[in-house]
């Protein structure tokens, strides 16, 4: 499939709005119709909210922002989409319309994804005149962050449309979890469910508060569940004799009447009173706002972490990171503008990166140079590819010069200038920058070619020479930066 360039969303509220901001900072085209008063705050705060956390998700560089617009009519937003995201409210009769409509405003072969939490593809393609190009991606709350999207097929839905919609959202950074079969709910809210549904006995029978049953989960089993999910956890609990060893142990405790699994509680309005007056004295200190950030905050952090082991969501986003600098790098080499120092780093200061004096930590400057380096190195050839085949630079000197500071929130980029090529030998000058132009810190390199096997110096391949020497000689010609070869050893 080739690259989705434009989609629509019909719908904007916080499901709508996730899948806006998720579609447009990965450099995707947005049409939106949605006619409620509300449409375009929620649309803004979900973008903002969006860039806020990919700021600190991500340390790939993204891609140029979609642009965003909104249409008065389906026909206007559907005219050129490649794929239509639908996120309306719940209601059979309203979607199957709505499809209608779509499908008399789009090209056959455009994709009509359905955000339903519950409601049967076949259900949702039975007015449809071309029922298999309708699929269910069911996303989760906020769509910009959690990667999981469920994809359920309709009895009719075209496998090809399957195949498609899985590459689709996998180009967005999601991870598509394809459902074996038509169920009502599909798989994740039916988990939900049961768990909602107990949660729902307890405070009605004054067992816990709406806190103390939070607190259950995001303290214990939440923290496995987040990185193992449901099987693997009780693996583990089995010990290494493993999953048949846990289900002799505890399974028989499946026959004791611990919950109510198909019973719910009767919505009176005391019930109703009780959770929503819990549920506003546990979340009381936090305004909405501050609670999302909260949230988005931990959800950075914790994929970053699994990210960093290789594991479970993190290697969604790993994987995704990788597509966005292979991007990067598909620009040819000699359609580069190299008679200027290049830029290599960009990215907005995030909380983690503060100290104690409320300005960047001084390792961060190092990160920033050492990202700058890798795309260098990218640019020149000298990527993963060229590390599988046993070569690699290696870093065996670095000056740096802190010069200013610069606070949360604040935007830098790094600009890097070639200095000398010899051999085995490369010398590479950064200069750190502010938003508003002033220079931050510079960081000097001294960078040997080496060969991985023997762990020795070695020349470099032809084509990472020619490169090199290539940006050097138009390198040449600027001046030399200030501070050059204090620390190194070479006197200009």
């Amino acid at each position: 499939m080739d690259r989705v360039k434009n989609v629509a969303v019909i719908g904007a509220g916080v499901i709508g709005g996730g899948w806006i901001a998720r579609l447009i900072l990965n450099g995707i085209n947005v049409e939106v119709c949605d006619h409620s008063e509300s449409a375009q705050t929620n649309v803004d705060k979900s973008i903002s909210n969006a860039k806020r956390a990919y700021e600190q998700l991500f340390s790939a560089e993204l891609p140029d922002i979609g642009s965003l617009s909104f249409c008065s009519s389906v026909e206007e937003a559907c005219r050129i989409a490649e794929v239509v995201i639908e996120a309306i409210p719940e209601s059979l009769e309203s979607k199957q319309s709505l499809f209608s409509e779509i499908e008399s405003n789009t090209h056959k072969d455009t994709i009509i994804a359905s955000s339903t939490s519950g409601i049967l593809p076949s259900d949702l393609q039975l007015k449809m005149k071309r029922p298999g190009r309708l699929i269910v991606a069911h996303p989760f709350n906020p769509v910009y962050l959690l990667p999981l999207v469920e994809l359920v097929a309709g009895n009719k839905t075209d496998k090809l449309v399957v195949d498609r919609s899985t590459e689709f959202f996998k180009s967005i950074g999601m991870f598509p979890l394809t459902v074996n079969k038509e169920i009502p709910a599909f798989i994740a809210d039916r988990l939900l469910e049961s768990v909602w549904r107990e949660a729902l006995w307890l405070v009605n029978d004054n067992v816990a508060t709406t806190q103390q049953i939070d607190d259950a989960i995001r303290f214990g089993f939440g923290l496995r569940w987040a990185q193992m999910g449901l099987f693997e956890t009780y693996r583990l609990a089995g010990g290494e004799a493993g999953m048949r060893h846990f289900i002799s142990q505890f399974g028989p405790c499946l026959e004791w009447p611990w919950t109510h699994l198909v019973d719910v509680p009767e919505f009176t309005e005391e019930l109703v009173n009780k959770i929503a007056s819990q549920s506003d004295e546990q979340s009381s200190m936090y305004s909405f706002d501050e609670l999302v950030r909260k949230r988005d905050d931990n959800l950075v952090d914790f994929i970053s972490s699994l990210k960093d082991n290789n594991w479970g969501a993190g290697t969604t986003l790993k994987e995704h990171e990788k597509r966005l600098t292979e991007k990067a790098k598909s620009v040819l080499f000699e359609d580069r503008d190299f008679t200027k120092a290049i830029q290599t780093y960009s990215n907005t200061v995030p909380q983690k990166w503060v100290d104690y004096n409320g300005h960047m930590n001084e390792s961060r400057y190092l990160e920033c140079f050492s990202w700058a380096t890798d795309n260098f190195m990218q640019i020149i050839g000298a990527d993963s590819e060229y590390i599988k085949s046993g070569s690699s630079f290696f870093t065996v000197e670095t000056h740096i010069r802190h010069l200013d500071e610069v606070h949360v929130g604040e935007c830098v980029n790094v600009t890097t200038q070639l200095i000398s090529v010899s051999g085995k030998k490369m010398q590479i000058f950064h200069r750190l920058f502010h938003e508003d132009g002033r220079l931050l810190a510079t960081g000097e390199h001294m960078l040997l070619h080496v060969n991985l096997t023997t762990r020795s110096t070695s020349e470099p391949s032809k084509v990472i020479t020619y490169r090199a020497e290539s940006i050097l000689d138009l390198h040449r010609m600027l001046p030399h930066p200030e501070g050059l070869g204090r620390s190194i050893g070479n006197k200009y």
